[in-house]
C-alpha cells in the first residue's frame, strides 16, 4: 500500500507541472510502447501519436491521472478502434479527473460487422411526423421520411439482420431514452456534447446485448463501456512502477514522432 501511494504521489507531482509533457514521457517509455506494439503491431506508433494529439487538444483530459489515460487508450487499442473524437468510434472521456473509456455507436457497428455474422445493422434518429406505426409485440415499424414535419427528434430506431436471416427491430421514444439516461448514466459528459450519438449508442448496445450474436471483442467492449468510472482510479498499482520510473528518463517530449525499434 505504501508503494502504491508513493506511485500515485509521484504521478500527481509530475502531472501538475506539465501534464501533456509528462504524458508524452509515459508514451515514450519502452514498456508502454511495447505493450501497445504487442496489441497493434505496426499501427501502434500512429495510435500513440493520436493519443498525444487528443490530450493536447483537451484541457479536461490534461487534468486527468495520466495512467488512466494510458489504460483507457489500451482498451481502445485492444478493440482496434481509433480514438479520434471526430470519428465517433471510441472516446477517452474525463470523469472527475479520471480518464474513462467509452465506445461510440459506430464502434459497436464496426465490431458487429467484423464478425461476418451481420448482413446489415443500423440505428437512426426518428423525426417528428416520420413515425407512422410501431408495434412492440410484432415489431412492425413504419417510418415515412417524406412526412417529416420538423427537425425535432422524437425517438430512435435500431435494426439488424443476421446472415442466418434473423431480423430485429427496436424503437425507443425520447422519453424512453431519458429514463434510461437518468437511471444509468454516470456522467453527462457525452450526453451534453452529442446527445443523439449517445442515444443511438444506448439503443444499439441494448439491442445487441439482448438479441445479437456477440463476439469476444463485442463482449469485451460491452463490459468496458459500462464499467464504473470510480474503479478506474485504482488502475495505478505496483505493476505500473516500471512504466512510471521509465517516464522519468524517457526521451524528450519535444520529439515529433514515435518510432519503434525493429
Amino acid at each position: 500500500m505504501a508503494k502504491q501511494a508513493d506511485l500515485k504521489n509521484k504521478l500527481a507531482n509530475k502531472n501538475s507541472t506539465n501534464p501533456t509533457a509528462y504524458l508524452k514521457n509515459l508514451v515514450y517509455a519502452p514498456t508502454v510502447q511495447q505493450k501497445f506494439k504487442e496489441v497493434l503491431k505496426e499501427k501502434a506508433a500512429h495510435f500513440l501519436t493520436s493519443l498525444i494529439s487528443l490530450v493536447d487538444s483537451s484541457p479536461d483530459l490534461q487534468k486527468c491521472n495520466p495512467m488512466t489515460i494510458i489504460a483507457s487508450a489500451m482498451k481502445a487499442a485492444t478493440l482496434e478502434l481509433p480514438i479520434d473524437k471526430n470519428l465517433g468510434y471510441a472516446w477517452i472521456v474525463p470523469y472527475k479527473n479520471v480518464a474513462t473509456f467509452q465506445i461510440g455507436y459506430k464502434g459497436y457497428i464496426q465490431l458487429a460487422l467484423r464478425t461476418g455474422l451481420y448482413r446489415s445493422i443500423n440505428v437512426i434518429e426518428v423525426y417528428e411526423g416520420e413515425l407512422r406505426k410501431w408495434n412492440r409485440l410484432t415489431e412492425e415499424l413504419d417510418i415515412d421520411e417524406g412526412a417529416r414535419k420538423s427537425d425535432h427528434v422524437i425517438g430512435y430506431a435500431g435494426y439488424f439482420e443476421l446472415t442466418n436471416g434473423f431480423i430485429k427491430r427496436v424503437y425507443w421514444s425520447k422519453e424512453d431514452i431519458e429514463r434510461h439516461r437518468k437511471k444509468f448514466a454516470k456522467s453527462d459528459f457525452g450526453w451534453e456534447n452529442n446527445y443523439d450519438a449517445m442515444a443511438k449508442k444506448t439503443v444499439l448496445r441494448n439491442m445487441l446485448s439482448k438479441w445479437g450474436i456477440l463476439s469476444i471483442d463485442m463482449q469485451r467492449a460491452y463490459v468496458n463501456d459500462i464499467d464504473d468510472p470510480e474503479q478506474t482510479k485504482e488502475v495505478i498499482d505496483v505493476e505500473w512502477s516500471e512504466i512510471i520510473e521509465e517516464a522519468n528518463v524517457a526521451n524528450s517530449p519535444e520529439q515529433q514522432e514515435i518510432v519503434f525499434e525493429q
